[in-house]
């Protein structure tokens, strides 16, 4: 399967003339090791720079997110103090960001050379670069060993994934946990949410997968947790092997993975099919909608945006503009299709008649915002997990 050329999902460019970076964005999988995975994937320092788009401090929801994280470590796991935790890919915060404000020995690793020095300014402590083996043995010499280490929708993003769990497993302490999230393979299969694959999304991580890597470095999932966040995430807590009890959430969801036949290439082809009638009911709908003279603007200038614009090949002829509230984006260009991203104050003074709810795994959040203001006099487009017009 292949979803065409593309170019960066966040690479949002200032001047049309500006010549952009595109790749063969085709994910394929692995019945050896369970894992569904771009077959081909831009440089990282193509994607994580000194001028990364995406600060997560902009989500009310994720930052409520990260605080409960924080305290469950602190209250399930009984993290002292002087134990050091350890969260990477933490971009403007994190969760080391609230463990930091209680004065928890803590540190950030981020490769982004500018949502490093934003965590920074809020008290964290940080190392500016990707996180491997050799970057674990530095940390180890200079910070000592990590009680807990954190990936918050890391862990997908990083193609030598195996680097990283020999850097975990050289890093922890002998009772130290590792936790980690990201989007479910299962929830994106069943909702035809395509635009979970884009050039950061190396991986679609199972429960599956996750066990088969973890065996490899000695290490064991002993809990999960099923998530609402990013459209559908499945949360690990991993130790080192035979350190704790397998919990029966553990079994049932590897029962229920066995049940979803996910080694089937009939699984993946019904993916496939849901992909093509999403975005063609969407474009549809749009055009429909041209036709009627209507105003419709695209609502978050997101990474999954990217993937639909031009997998379905929507540019300004249907959507005015696209408004967002981070500054890294505002008058800027969406990649590949170059819709004009304006604020979200100009989007107060210019309301169209539909929103498509681009940050469609926000909506809630959304919704709650927008109840008194944009929902009294437009109407809201959501394409997943099917197409609907929502009046309220």
């Amino acid at each position: 399967m292949s979803f065409g050329k593309m170019p960066i999902a966040n690479a949002f460019i200032k001047n049309l003339k500006t010549k952009e970076y595109l790749f063969e964005l085709a994910p394929g999988f692995c019945p050896n090791c369970s894992l569904f995975q771009l077959i081909k994937q831009p440089n990282p320092n193509k994607l994580f720079h000194k001028d990364y788009a995406f600060f997560a401090g902009t989500s009310l929801k994720m930052q409520k997110h990260f605080k409960n994280l924080a305290t469950k470590l602190i209250n399930r796991f009984g993290l002292k103090k002087n134990d050091l935790t350890v969260e990477i890919g933490n971009n403007d915060g994190g969760v080391v960001n609230y463990l930091a404000m209680k004065k928890f020995k803590n540190l950030g690793v981020d490769p982004s050379l500018n949502v490093a020095r934003s965590a920074k300014s809020k008290g964290v402590s940080m190392f500016n670069g990707f996180f491997n083996f050799p970057t674990a043995r530095k940390i180890k010499k200079k910070y000592g060993e990590a009680k807990v280490f954190i990936a918050q929708n890391t862990l997908a993003h990083i193609p030598d994934i195996n680097s990283v769990f020999r850097g975990v497993e050289e890093l922890l302490t002998p009772d130290g946990i590792m936790v980690t999230e990201d989007p479910y393979l299962p929830i994106m299969l069943k909702k035809g949410s395509y635009d979970q694959i884009y050039d950061e999304h190396v991986f679609i991580l199972s429960l599956t997968a996750m066990i088969n890597i973890c065996k490899k470095f000695n290490l064991r999932i002993f809990d999960v947790e099923i998530l609402k966040t990013a459209g559908g995430s499945l949360r690990y807590f991993i130790c080192r092997d035979n350190n704790r009890n397998i919990s029966n959430r553990v079994k049932k969801q590897l029962r229920f993975e066995k049940k979803l036949n996910l080694k089937s290439l009939k699984t993946y082809k019904k993916f496939k099919e849901k992909c093509e009638k999403s975005k063609y009911a969407l474009i549809s709908k749009l055009k429909e909608l041209k036709k009627k003279k209507k105003s419709i603007v695209g609502y978050g200038a997101t990474s999954k945006s990217t993937t639909i614009f031009n997998y379905s090949g929507i540019d300004s002829s249907l959507i005015d503009y696209i408004t967002d509230t981070t500054p890294t984006k505002i008058n800027k260009f969406s990649p590949g299709t170059h819709i004009p991203i304006k604020s979200y104050n100009y989007f107060e003074k210019n309301y169209p008649d539909y929103c498509l709810l681009l940050a469609w795994n926000h909506k809630d959040e959304i919704f709650l915002k927008e109840k008194k203001k944009f929902s009294k006099k437009g109407k809201w487009i959501i394409h997943l997990p099917k197409l609907q017009i929502l009046s309220k």
